[in-house]
């Protein structure tokens, strides 16, 4: 069985006296251990499809289990609690808080979680090791360049351990050095520590360290030939 198992999903949504569905009949199957690119057309619902097995959204039609739980069938509340411990996100803009430091900023998803505050410190340590940031637990965003920031937001996102890590456009506002770490920290992500990634983009380089490359055009999703990682990860540690 594989960890996302996304079934014949419709997404549908009124504009006006129009509706627009940007996701028609999608089926998709991601491994436990994988790590998937997304590339498409402007509005071609990849971030809705991320959204969707991410349970920030729901399906018009069709359903999403993730690990066995079919999420599309969760209550409002019992969804919240899904996404806390089970989905981490990382965004194309950071979307840190201001007036956190890095540290209580990877904190923030373990308060809605049951967790002893000992517990909390612990994950917290351990994900802002994995990003190269423990030195700079005790700073505020203004403090962080865009690439720290950015690794705030990783670690963030895999604070909780969760079950899948999705990332919309996660290097979309970064420069080209920036870039090659931020692709690099997800390959180590992924090959040392078993993260399950999603990753929407639009920069084909980005989309070429995914271990599976997936292309929505019109609704369906077309699958690229595997691609060599080892060239493409070399590069970004250069």
């Amino acid at each position: 069985m594989a960890l996302v198992e996304v079934r014949n999903v419709t997404k549908t949504f009124r504009k006006g006296e129009h509706e627009i569905s940007p996701l028609k009949d999608v089926s998709l199957d991601v491994q436990r251990g994988d790590f998937v690119s997304l590339m498409g057309a402007s509005g071609s619902g990849k971030s809705t499809l991320l959204n969707l097995i991410a349970g920030i959204d729901r399906p018009t039609a069709g359903s999403v289990v993730v690990d066995g739980q079919d999420i599309t069938k969760l209550s409002r509340t019992k969804l919240a609690y899904w996404r806390a411990a089970n989905a981490g996100y990382i965004f194309q803009t950071h979307n840190l808080i201001p007036v956190l430091t890095a540290w209580e900023n990877v904190e923030m998803p373990l308060l809605l979680l049951p967790m002893s505050a000992a517990e909390r410190r612990k994950r917290v340590g351990i994900a802002l090791e994995a990003v190269s940031l423990t030195d700079r637990a005790d700073h505020y965003p203004r403090q962080l360049s865009g690439g720290q920031e950015q690794r705030v937001g990783i670690a963030r996102a895999i604070v909780a351990n969760p079950t899948v890590v999705v990332g919309d456009e996660p290097t979309g506002d970064l420069d080209a050095e920036t870039t090659e770490q931020i692709l690099d920290l997800l390959v180590r992500l992924n090959g040392e520590l078993g993260t399950t990634l999603l990753m929407v983009t639009h920069d084909a380089h980005a989309a070429g360290i995914a271990r599976r490359r997936l292309r929505l055009e019109k609704g369906k999703l077309i699958e690229s030939e595997p691609v060599l990682r080892v060239a493409v990860a070399a590069a970004g540690g250069q």
